[in-house]
């Protein structure tokens, strides 16, 4: 029989949710370098002191609230690609859905503008690789097996060169004063490069 949880566990993860939600509302609004912890703290309706209970600083909170972005946008770049029976469809639905995604402002501003700059390059790309990476692997392995860009690429280069170029178009995308252009562009250009690659 199923035992009941603590209450005292309850109100911990749900504190810890608070801060996360409202470091994500915060970090999108101002930027990492324009949000105070008083701030966070407040917006999430805690201490300061329940704050450092379960982050160790502003740095902490911040790889957090990347997780979460990061967490959830995999969620459903995962369900748009698992929906279609067809790698080929799922591929275009996929690249389509992350290019939409890139149009986000928590994604704009906690994953692509600030996330390099706070984390570091290096723990920066590491935590990329663990969520979008990861999908866009499956989604070119899947799409090597099928047989529609051919059957002799290597996988992991496929995926590194079709990631940096996705990536980058993020940057632009975010960095753009007419982000849905430059998204409508970048999306003209990886569907031409996509059909490219298509065998036949």
């Amino acid at each position: 029989m199923a035992t009941a949880r603590p209450r005292r566990i309850e109100y911990s993860e749900s504190t810890r949710q608070a801060l996360v939600d409202s470091a994500v509302e915060l970090f999108t609004e101002h930027g990492y370098s324009q949000t105070s912890l008083d701030e966070i703290a407040k917006r999430a309706r805690v201490t300061k002191g329940a704050l450092y209970h379960h982050f160790g600083g502003k740095q902490a909170l911040f790889e957090a609230a990347f997780s979460a972005v990061e967490t959830g946008v995999v969620a459903r770049l995962s369900e748009v690609v698992s929906d279609s029976g067809d790698p080929w469809e799922a591929t275009r639905s996929g690249l389509r859905a992350f290019l939409e995604v890139c149009l986000e402002p928590s994604y704009q501003r906690i994953v692509v503008q600030d996330g390099p700059a706070v984390m570091g390059w290096d723990r920066w790309r590491e935590a990329e690789e663990a969520y979008t990476f990861g999908v866009l692997r499956a989604v070119v392995a899947n799409l090597l097996a099928s047989g529609e860009i051919g059957d002799d690429l290597p996988i992991d280069a496929l995926a590194r060169i079709m990631f940096g170029a996705l990536s980058a178009g993020a940057t632009a995308i975010a960095g753009s004063a007419s982000p849905i252009q430059e998204r409508a562009d970048i999306a003209v250009c990886v569907e031409r490069v996509l059909n490219g690659l298509r065998v036949g």
